[in-house]
């Protein structure tokens, strides 16, 4: 097996584990193993109380996620909504109250335990403008412009094929369709020994852009209006335990992390004049009857 398909096929048994930990327990904790001990604080505080108030508790508990692209984002009545890696749903949920019932949120994910536990968030939240996709976030089932923002929470940085997940995007965005998504980012030179501790606590899977490199492959796929956002930063401090219990000497590292991982909120517009011949055709999406 590849080191690519190595990493695609971890990344997809620790969060299929990690559904099954909240749909059998109730909490994420129940199977937080060193590939998902960024649950805390990465994924802390990430959402108001009056938006978990509108949610199953099991979509928030279920949240593995390093932002709230949804505050970060405006969304309008009407709008398309496609989030890459949508897990137990949450990001699905809000954006779906928020683009009203004639609008439509798309969840996509590879892992069938994520995907159930999304559908029954779906079904006790009462959202009907939503539909969750089984895929992966490489190969986008949907067809060319038909979606006016993508989203993703902490899920892009996992991929083995940023490329290609960014090439997908741009292909399925509408012309003048926006890009904005939450991630791990990385920021100057980092040793890589230091890299690959703290990225394994920080982003599940040492797989993190720096910040430069994430805007330049956005650019490179024919996104323009590009920007990064720093949301949270992580200190040394709050992977102590974590890092301790990997055998890592945290006192020595700390100097060499400071300032140098961070959530990031990115941002990006597809062009809106056309670049193609088919690009802006309209298209239709098929909905479930």
């Amino acid at each position: 097996m590849s080191d690519e398909a190595k990493v695609h096929e971890e990344v997809k048994q620790k969060y299929g584990s990690a559904a099954r930990a909240v749909a059998e327990s109730g909490s994420v904790q129940a199977c937080c193993d060193p590939g998902l001990r960024c649950c805390d604080p990465i994924t802390a505080n990430l959402y108001s109380a009056g938006e978990k108030c509108e949610l199953p508790v099991k979509a928030v508990q279920a949240s593995l996620g390093c932002g709230n692209p949804t505050a970060l984002i405006e969304l309008k009545p009407g709008q398309v909504v496609l989030d890459l890696g949508s897990g137990g749903g949450i990001d699905v949920l809000l954006s779906a109250r928020r683009v009203g019932p004639t609008g439509k949120a798309y969840g996509l994910d590879m892992t069938d335990d994520m995907l159930a536990l999304a559908r029954e968030n779906q079904r006790q939240a009462g959202v009907e403008n939503v539909e969750f996709l089984k895929g992966e976030i490489e190969h986008i089932p949907l067809p060319d412009n038909s979606v006016d923002v993508i989203i993703s929470n902490c899920v892009i940085n996992l991929s083995a094929h940023k490329e290609r997940v960014l090439s997908e995007a741009f292909r399925v965005l509408k012309p003048g369709g926006r890009f904005a998504v939450s991630d791990v980012v990385t920021r100057g030179v980092v040793p890589e020994a230091v890299r690959k501790s703290m990225l394994l606590w920080v982003g599940c899977i040492a797989g993190a852009l720096d910040e430069q490199e994430y805007m330049d492959k956005l650019h490179a796929a024919g996104f323009e209006a590009i920007s990064m956002e720093p949301t949270r930063e992580y200190d040394i401090e709050d992977a102590r335990q974590f890092l301790t219990e990997a055998g890592v000497d945290v006192d020595a590292m700390a100097p060499l992390v400071g300032g140098k991982f961070f959530s990031g909120f990115v941002r990006a517009t597809k062009p809106a004049v056309c670049c193609g011949p088919d690009c802006c055709a309209p298209v239709t999406i098929a909905t479930k009857g």
